[in-house]
């Protein structure tokens, strides 16, 4: 991507892979729900028209708050986007996750009608403070770079004092933690040992009690196991 700033001009030698963003890019369809976090965090929501998801699967307060305002509007999930709705109100831009990989064809019918797709891929991030920092690309996509830099600043800095209490406490046995939802049929749907959020128990001082759940390199990162 080549993002050129509000009032400038676009070079006319960019190379045809290369896909140009002309800010301020506004009327967003957001798809990936992971990411409205970080845009609300960035001060960024004003920017976001569409979504992918409906009001009562929120579990950002600030994006059903804007649903509920009638400034959010959902315009199907990210399978079955309603084109017309896009179009007819002037999508500029596309943000989706990396479920889009399953169904190829809406991403290219986005690009057909003109309107950039970027896959956000902060899931595929080892490390959790990896995964927040992207918080710090949608503030530069936006324009919102100082509120982004000083999010991404003060979680890094709760990362750091929990880091430092759990070495003061290097001496001590860990905790075993278990981290489950239970499924419609009774399962129990767990984080595979190489996921992010094992991780972040580790971080925290916990062990992650499922150590042995292998990686996630068949693409899931979770799991269901019976009681």
């Amino acid at each position: 991507f080549l993002l050129v700033p509000k009032g400038a001009s676009v070079p006319t030698d960019v190379p045809s892979n290369i896909v140009v963003l002309q800010q301020p890019l506004n009327d967003v369809y957001l798809v990936s729900s992971a990411v409205m976090d970080l845009v609300s965090k960035a001060g960024a929501l004003s920017h976001i028209s569409f979504t992918g998801t409906k009001e009562k699967d929120w579990y950002v307060q600030e994006a059903a708050d804007a649903m509920k305002a009638g400034t959010l509007t959902y315009a199907g999930k990210y399978s079955a986007p309603d084109y017309e709705l896009l179009l007819s109100n002037n999508c500029q831009f596309a943000i989706e996750n990396t479920m889009i990989s399953h169904t190829p064809e809406v991403k290219e019918q986005l690009e057909k009608f003109g309107v950039p797709v970027l896959t956000d891929h902060s899931s595929y991030e080892k490390n959790p403070l990896g995964r927040t920092e992207w918080v710090k690309l949608y503030g530069l996509l936006t324009g919102h770079e100082a509120q982004a830099d000083k999010a991404f600043a003060e979680e890094k800095s709760a990362f750091e004092e929990v880091k430092n209490s759990v070495a003061d406490e290097a001496d001590q046995e860990p905790k075993t933690v278990a981290f489950f939802y239970i499924t419609s049929n009774g399962q129990a749907n767990v984080r595979k040992s190489a996921d992010y959020l094992p991780k972040m128990i580790e971080l925290a001082g916990g062990k992650y009690i499922f150590n042995d759940l292998g990686t996630d390199e068949e693409g899931l990162s979770t799991m269901n196991m019976g009681m």
